[in-house]
């Protein structure tokens, strides 16, 4: 999940960069709304390995 955020967040740059403002805020969101699923999911799995133990 986190590879897919660096990609729309490399569309978002390539695209600001021609001109392409639409697309490059759209890409832009999506990748922040990945990154924040991928931290999220990150940190639910951290404290249930701390519960669980080994």
């Amino acid at each position: 999940m986190l590879h897919y955020s660096v990609v729309f967040l490399v569309i978002a740059l390539i695209a600001a960069v021609f001109g392409f403002g639409g697309i490059a805020a759209g890409a832009a969101e999506i990748a922040k709304i990945l990154f924040v699923i991928f931290a999220i999911m990150a940190i639910v799995s951290f404290i249930v390995s701390l519960f669980r133990g080994r």
